[in-house]
């Protein structure tokens, strides 16, 4: 994905010692999943609905993007309270966060909203919704500007005026972190990607060069995050405070549970064919112990 939350787990092969041994392409997150169904990639890191859509894959085991949470990424930006909406618009480049915002208006929030994809432009999203849903470094940019201009409470929810988004308008938005929401419904942490794969492509060598690709971009956070604050134009401590505190890179215990909670509660409500059980990647007992470090 071409989000810098996916930085760390691909920096050793993009900037560190694996760099040049895989082929690697950038995209956003509904492309990646479309591109490990179609056999364009051997490996993607997908939308961890995904993995329930598309046949025949394993799950990359310790790897993920995950947030205990509040993520910041995240968000619904919606023109009244969310137990008063209507009408979602959706960002076409997710699919994690889609099945998650339905999941939290049915069974958290108690509500049935019409829901649309369209692009992630928050000013025509709300032009023809009630609130929107956006991801990623857009998100991202809106999370540091509300943090910036109104308090934001534990649970993630703000309310900010439509100016402190860059909308020339008198209006009050309120603002609600997506994993934010999870937490309080589930009491569980949110898995938003995987590493998924082809079983036949992996081996051992595999599995130890993905964890140590990740353990590598964990050690170069400051580098990333200094990197990422000129390409995108925001402070470098907070990018580094986000990919620290807010995104977890593991899928331990918790995180697995998680997962499963989501893919169950998925299937509840039909956003999945059905809830299959997860194949985990590996090639021996060896393998098991490289991806636990």
């Amino acid at each position: 994905m071409q989000y810098l939350n996916t930085a760390p787990l691909v920096w050793g092969f993009t900037n560190g010692p694996l760099a040049g041994k895989y082929d690697l392409s950038f995209t956003v997150p509904s492309q990646c999943a479309e591109a490990l169904r179609t056999g364009a990639a051997d490996i993607a890191i997908i939308p961890a609905i995904e993995y329930q859509r598309i046949p025949n894959l394993v799950v990359l085991p310790d790897l993920a993007i995950a947030s205990q949470n509040r993520v910041r990424s995240l968000l619904i930006v919606s023109k009244k309270p969310i137990e008063q909406v209507h009408s979602v618009a959706l960002d076409r480049s997710s699919r994690s966060t889609q099945a998650l915002t339905r999941i939290l208006a049915s069974e958290h929030w108690k509500i049935d909203p019409e829901f649309f994809e369209t692009e992630p432009d928050l000013r025509m999203m709300l032009e023809n919704a009630d609130a929107a849903m956006i991801i990623g470094d857009p998100a991202l940019r809106m999370s540091i500007a509300i943090e910036k201009h109104s308090t934001v409470s534990p649970q993630g929810r703000a309310i900010c005026h439509a100016a402190t988004l860059g909308i020339a308008s008198h209006e009050i938005f309120h603002v609600y972190d997506v994993v934010g929401e999870w937490r309080k419904f589930s009491s569980l942490p949110a898995v938003m990607a995987i590493w998924a794969a082809r079983p036949e492509v992996v081996t051992l060598e595999v599995l130890a060069d993905f964890v140590a690709s990740r353990n590598f971009g964990l050690t170069q956070i400051t580098d990333i995050s200094l990197g990422a604050a000129r390409e995108l134009e925001l402070p470098q401590q907070t990018l580094e405070s986000y990919l620290r505190h807010n995104i977890d890179f593991s899928l331990g215990e918790e995180n697995r549970r998680g997962l499963e909670r989501y893919f169950h509660e998925a299937a509840k409500l039909g956003l999945i064919p059905r809830e299959k059980k997860i194949e985990w990647a590996t090639t021996s007992k060896e393998a098991i112990q490289v991806s636990a470090k």
